[in-house]
């Protein structure tokens, strides 16, 4: 949430004490207010923080009345005034350490974690794939085959950085002809697709593939980055940092980046 965001809110907040005040509201208009407070400072703050406990701890009601004893009404009022101007100096205190602390998310640099993330994965690929062939006593492992192979195993890779992964989406037609996404993260706006190079799929195939698949992705509305992975681990790719250089730019708003691995 923005510094902006937080701060309007919690400001509002404080606005309706000055109505509670006036009226000595005790019934639903308070009980809405506490309410929507707690959940508000949870969440700017988080579950389970001194800033909710803050304003769990504050008590509206003298101990007294809790327990039914006969008690005056004035001083009943004057106990639940005082609780209203302690939960505003509160919440005036978060305005106060939200201006001067918060430091503002940097979109940029999220988009550079993720997307880092996910460059480890292919650069590290390889690696995981020959390490799985190394089982005790010569158990069962995952062999990669093909391409439903490549597509399994980064499935759990990804599974490392992002909670929400989903594969086979539809992407919209091209040409006539509609494909699916091998996997998107919705939150990142971000679309891997997995190729394994074969004896009929080499270097002018894959390329022409990924050519189709980039034009397609541009009209995709969750897709802002293209991640393009092709596994060749009998390289039979020549040349191919000549493959990601061409197709490794950003056109029409859809950053694209191929990665042909291991190196």
């Amino acid at each position: 949430m923005k510094k902006e965001e937080a701060i309007a809110k919690i400001q509002h907040q404080i606005q309706l004490i000055d109505n509670l005040k006036i009226q000595c509201l005790w019934g639903k208009e308070f009980e809405k207010w506490k309410r929507d407070t707690q959940i508000c400072i949870t969440k700017i703050f988080g579950y389970n923080t001194q800033y909710v406990n803050d304003f769990k701890d504050i008590f509206f009601y003298s101990p007294k009345i809790a327990f039914g004893n006969s008690y005056d009404k004035s001083l009943k009022d004057k106990f639940f005034l005082q609780a209203l101007d302690k939960a505003h100096a509160i919440l005036e205190s978060m305005i106060r350490e939200i201006e001067e602390y918060w430091e503002e998310p940097d979109m940029n640099q999220l988009v550079i974690s993720h997307f880092n993330n996910i460059e480890i994965i292919c650069n590290r690929f390889d690696s995981v794939a020959r390490q799985l062939q190394i089982r005790h006593s010569k158990r069962q492992t995952i062999k990669i085959n093909d391409e439903y192979d490549v597509q399994d195993l980064f499935h759990a890779l990804l599974t490392l950085y992002f909670d929400d992964i989903r594969d086979e989406e539809c992407t919209p037609s091209c040409a006539g002809c509609a494909s699916r996404v091998d996997f998107l993260l919705k939150t990142e706006q971000t679309v891997i697709e997995i190729k394994k190079t074969s004896e009929k799929l080499t270097d002018k195939e894959i390329g022409e593939q990924l050519i189709v698949d980039i034009t397609r992705y541009k009209s995709h509305p969750d897709c802002k980055t293209l991640i393009c992975f092709v596994y060749d681990p009998e390289r039979r790719i020549k040349n191919p940092r000549g493959i990601e250089n061409d197709l490794s730019k950003t056109t029409d708003g859809l950053a694209v980046k191929v990665f042909i691995r291991p190196l």
